[in-house]
Parts: C-alpha cells; sequence; structure tokens
C-alpha cells in the first residue's frame, strides 16, 4: 500500500475533501480521542509559524500522540548544510508522520517523494497551504450551511497568498464566483485564472475595495501582505497598506457575511471590525484544531 500524504490541496477528490470536513465536525463534538496513541509525529518547521504549528501540535496532543520537530531552521543540521534530503530521510526514521513548512515551492512534494511515512504540507513558500484551506472550508460551511454556489471576495496579497490559491482550487468543486481584489503588482497569478477559465468559473479583477464588491459576498478574505516574499523592500511600501477594511465598510453587506483571515493581519483589517458579528478570523484559527486533527487521521488511515 502506497503512503498517503497531503501536498497540495489538488491531493483530495470533491468526495475526499466533504469525507475529512465531516471528520472535523466530529473532532469539534470530541476532540479529546486517544487515537495516536504510540504515535510519534514530527513538525518541522524551516519557516516561521504561530497558528499553524500550533494547532498541529494541539491536534496531535488531543489525540493523545507525542511531538518532536523545531520551529527554528536555524538551530538544525540544515544549517551546517544538510540537505532536505537527508533531513527528511533521517527523521522519517523517528516519526509516524511528518508535518513540514518550508520556504521554496515544490519542498513539501520533494520530501514525500523520499519519505517512508506520511508527509503533510504545512506551506511551501507562495505554492500550497492545504491544511488552512480545509479549516477554511470548514469555517465557509458552518458559517453558510454550504459550500455551494457561493461568492467569494479575496482581498490583499492574491500573487504570494498560498492560501488564496489553495482554496481558489477547493472551491471550483462547488460551483463559486470569485471576485480577485488586487493591486497590478499582487495580482491573482495567470496560472490561477485561467485554472478558472478553463472551469468556466466567473471570476472579476478589481483594483479598488469597493463596498460594491463587498455587498455582493459572502465569505470575505482578506490577507496580509507579505513583506518576507518581496526582494525589493520598495515596492512592499508601495503596497502594504493598500487595501484596509473598517467597520463602517460591511454597513450593507449581506447579514450572513463572514469575514476570513489566515492570520496573522498587520493593517488589512481594523480593530473596529473585531467586535463585529460578521468577523470570524478567530474561529477560524480555532477550526484549525479539528480540520488538522482530520487530516492527520486520515492520513494516518485512523478513521
Amino acid at each position: 500500500m502506497s503512503t498517503k500524504h497531503l501536498v497540495s490541496i489538488k491531493d483530495y477528490t470533491k468526495e475526499d475533501i466533504l469525507r475529512v470536513l465531516q471528520e472535523a465536525e466530529e473532532f469539534e463534538k470530541n476532540p479529546n480521542q486517544r487515537l495516536l496513541e504510540g504515535k510519534v509525529v514530527a513538525t518541522l518547521f524551516f519557516e516561521p509559524s504561530t497558528r499553524t504549528r500550533l494547532s498541529f501540535e494541539t491536534a496531535v496532543n488531543r489525540l493523545g500522540g507525542r511531538i518532536i520537530g523545531f520551529s527554528d531552521a536555524s538551530t538544525t543540521s540544515s544549517s551546517k548544510g544538510e540537505t532536505l534530503k537527508d533531513t527528511i530521510k533521517m527523521v522519517s526514521n523517528y516519526a509516524d508522520l511528518i508535518i513540514m513548512r518550508h520556504h521554496l515551492e515544490g519542498a513539501a512534494r520533494y520530501a514525500s517523494e523520499i519519505s517512508d511515512v506520511p508527509i503533510v504540507n504545512a506551506g511551501d513558500g507562495a505554492n500550497q497551504h492545504p491544511s488552512q484551506t480545509m479549516l477554511d472550508l470548514y469555517s465557509i460551511y458552518k458559517t453558510q450551511g454550504t459550500l455551494d454556489n457561493l461568492t467569494i471576495t479575496m482581498v490583499g496579497d492574491l500573487k504570494f497568498g498560498r492560501t488564496v490559491h489553495s482554496l481558489l482550487i477547493a472551491l471550483a468543486h462547488f460551483k463559486p464566483t470569485f471576485h480577485f481584489v488586487a493591486p497590478k503588482l499582487l495580482a491573482m497569478p495567470e496560472e490561477y485564472i485561467n485554472f478558472c477559465k478553463k472551469r468556466n468559473i466567473p471570476y472579476y479583477e478589481h483594483e479598488d475595495f469597493t463596498t460594491e464588491v463587498i455587498n455582493q459576498t459572502d465569505i470575505l478574505y482578506m490577507t496580509r501582505v507579505q513583506r518576507e516574499r518581496f526582494t525589493d523592500i520598495m515596492e512592499y511600501e508601495k503596497v502594504k497598506n493598500v487595501y484596509i477594511l473598517n467597520n463602517a465598510m460591511l454597513d450593507k453587506s449581506k447579514e450572513t457575511l463572514r469575514v476570513l483571515h489566515p492570520l496573522p493581519r498587520v493593517n488589512e483589517i481594523s480593530t473596529d471590525v473585531d467586535d463585529n458579528p460578521k468577523a470570524y478570523y478567530f474561529e477560524q484559527a480555532r477550526n484549525g484544531v479539528f480540520a488538522r486533527q482530520a487530516i492527520i487521521c486520515d492520513v494516518l488511515g485512523i478513521v
């Protein structure tokens, strides 16, 4: 039997997505289960993380597993020149599952090709972030009661934003309409525009972040302009505060609209939005534990 990995959201069919979301719902009802008793999970974070690492580790702890790993690659042998191949081969001797974040696109796919144990991609550069996508889908389903026929507006860094890339691909199963709000410098890459075209998915591109767009929206997905992806700091300075959501902008939006954000935020959502019942980003982060419990059990074949 081949080892199961989650490297890209493309690794999941529509049926897989719905099954894992159903499992997440069950874990929310009862998160403390000893399903990983005797299992060791390695969390290898070559790039900084707060929510993703902590929610994965919370998921493992609530399932009764043990955790090894690192959150700072400078403390590991990679700082001495050890290759990713050698690191993965070595850690797969110790753990039953590897959860990995890396700054290079394609690193997780490469790891899955050489690892003897399942790999879960916790983000590879500006490429994919499939576990974030599953918690996003779970959040959308919980707040809208469906994943079908929704209008999704993605705002901010759509070029480097791996969360929006993965979410776009996953939502393609559910007949969405997309609005992409970004400056030209950070527009949705042509690869994903072509993806929509080939599947006849309606999409609209905007440079202005207007209430007219917001008022059509079911899910408003805000993103941070990621300073760490820019090689030219002046380019970052031009766009870092280009879109800021404030409470007044939501006044005439749908009652069912929810504001999501993969976090961390910088200035793109004003703190006056936090007390609005349409703000859902902190609950969204909480949903990450249940979605990641479901993913871990799925790749290990436990549920």
